[in-house]
């Protein structure tokens, strides 16, 4: 039975935003020295007859959803043309609902069939990845829920509760969860949250790893300074996992250098390289034996192994044993999450770039199961930011969220940070939220009047 709340999607518009970085940022093998960020708008009309209109964001990052030997710019034109796509079927996207349920509908059914005949139409090219397909919808899934909240005059997280939606999560998770919504998973937002920085592989930690290509912007280079600057008590540590020696090493500079400065938390990010448990355990190992104090600020430790659980099946029971193990790039939606769980992962990465309706059921069933939570970044900046670090707050995540657009393209963020200062500035190791305020996701009209180039769609 369709309610007065439900909306349709009326028009669809999309524009591309380049954007390079001032410093290199290394994912895995390769290195990111610029992106792509994919903005959409969607209108939608409710059955009530309201019409509004909704935005989301997210960054094309290549290097991230597709880890490929093909060049850079041949998966990033395909990645783009793939969104185009996307844009046309959503705006023929002829079904009403609720966004949640549209949402999942779409995802559920239109993408793997687009994913599949775009691929095919590539005649023996390399096949573009799901979490590739994921990413490039995910800026109008998260454009559906902003303005389906906008339509019914309620802040995104509140709509997702049994007074809007049509279903429960029993339709989308199975019997276990009828009469459930997701917001009963949900918590009560605090305004601020802690920071993780992240420090690439690339980036200078001491003076003599400076080689006089760093930029002078009036930024930080050197991770004391970061620190420094704005009060930092989280670091996500980029490791090679090929290179045990070079890793551990790695773990030891920068947690001296961390216990110097009164940072309080560490967790490793292995970046989906390592093959085999024994990897982690004999570095996990010996920290405890070598340095103890830098073992037990390890929070916790991010997807060491390939993503594919389906084809690398490791028991990493023996890893979750010493440090709570979280699945990220893993995480594409609630099923490989349960995967992920039987082979012994202990907590679950979300991201709104995976799309906000694939987190949020991944976030109900991880949560359900007795799994910790936690947001992490793509490097999110502009409107980007916005939803990420809302899921972050209201997901109830173990130690705060992950933000490091400011580190690596802080001026591409300078016009929304006029009106939202608290989120593109770390300050005493935290953001602020309290300028979100408002309807959908809070962005305000000021925020939305960014100039924007010619649409690549609508």
């Amino acid at each position: 039975m369709s309610r007065l709340t439900d909306v349709r999607v009326k028009a669809v518009q999309l524009f591309f935003l380049p954007i390079k970085t001032r410093v290199p940022l290394k994912f895995g093998p390769e290195v990111t020295t610029s992106v792509t960020v994919a903005r959409v708008q969607i209108e939608v009309e409710s059955a009530a007859g309201k019409r509004s209109i909704g935005w989301g964001e997210t960054p094309l990052s290549v290097q991230w959803v597709w880890p490929s030997t093909l060049p850079y710019e041949e998966r990033h034109s395909v990645l783009k043309e793939f969104t185009i796509q996307l844009a046309e079927l959503w705006s023929k996207f002829d079904e009403g609902g609720h966004a949640f349920d549209l949402g999942f509908k779409f995802i559920d059914h239109v993408l793997p069939a687009a994913l599949e005949a775009f691929n095919s139409a590539r005649v023996g090219k390399e096949p573009m990845p799901w979490l590739a397909a994921l990413v490039c919808c995910s800026a109008f899934d998260l454009a559906l829920h902003d303005a389906f909240a906008i339509a019914n005059d309620r802040p995104v997280f509140a709509t997702f509760g049994r007074d809007l939606m049509t279903h429960d999560l029993g339709k989308y998770l199975g019997a276990k969860f009828a009469g459930i919504y997701p917001s009963d998973y949900l918590v009560k937002p605090p305004t601020r949250l802690p920071a993780w920085h992240l420090v690439g592989g690339k980036d200078p930690v001491k003076r003599e790893d400076l080689d006089g290509s760093e930029p002078n912007d009036g930024y930080p280079i050197l991770l004391e300074d970061w620190i420094r600057r704005d009060g930092l008590k989280c670091l996500k540590i980029k490791l090679r996992g090929n290179d045990a020696a070079w890793d551990y090493e790695r773990l030891i500079e920068i947690g001296r250098l961390a216990i110097a400065n009164d940072v309080w938390w560490l967790t490793t990010d292995f970046n989906c390289t390592v093959q085999e448990p024994a990897y982690v355990n004999e570095i996990l190992d010996r920290l405890l034996r070598e340095e103890p104090r830098i073992y037990g600020m390890i929070l916790y430790v991010e997807q060491p192994f390939p993503y594919e659980l389906e084809q690398h099946a490791i028991d990493v029971h023996s890893v979750a044993a010493r440090k709570p193990l979280f699945m990220d790039e893993s995480a594409h939606d609630w099923e490989m999450v349960e995967i992920g769980r039987e082979l012994g992962w202990t907590g679950v990465a979300l991201k709104t770039c995976k799309t906000l309706t694939g987190a949020l059921l991944s976030l109900c069933w991880a949560k359900a199961h007795g799994m910790t939570l936690m947001v992490q970044d793509l490097t999110n900046p502009m409107l980007a930011q916005i939803p990420h670090v809302l899921l972050a707050a209201h997901a109830g995540t173990i130690m705060g969220v992950e933000t490091n657009s400011m580190q690596f393209y802080p001026e591409a963020s300078k016009f929304e940070a006029q009106f939202h200062p608290g989120l593109y500035q770390r300050r005493n190791g935290e953001i602020d939220l309290t300028t979100l305020r408002g309807s959908g996701f809070g962005y305000g009209e000021e925020t939305l009047k960014r100039p924007l180039p010619t649409p690549a769609f609508g």
